[in-house]
């Protein structure tokens, strides 16, 4: 049950300062299948990223190291 006191943590986008691009939206619809499909670590979201048409932001493969980059640009 919430309460008007917690109504204001329900929203999850209070932190946004804009609307998503197109890219965050594929990017977060493809962290979503990754996910769905069984991942559960960060090898197996690299490895489904990979796996799917959605290259990391400079044109090659994704590594855990270009998507922690890349969570941190984007305020993740």
């Amino acid at each position: 049950m919430t309460t008007p006191d917690t109504q204001q943590y329900l929203n999850p986008n209070q932190s946004r300062t804009a609307e998503p691009t197109p890219y965050e939206k594929k990017l977060a619809a493809e962290i979503e299948e990754v996910f769905g499909s069984g991942a559960h670590d960060l090898p197996g979201l690299v490895a489904g990223l990979n796996a799917r048409d959605l290259p990391a932001p400079d044109g090659s493969p994704w590594t855990e190291e270009t998507f922690r980059t890349e969570m941190r640009r984007l305020g993740a």
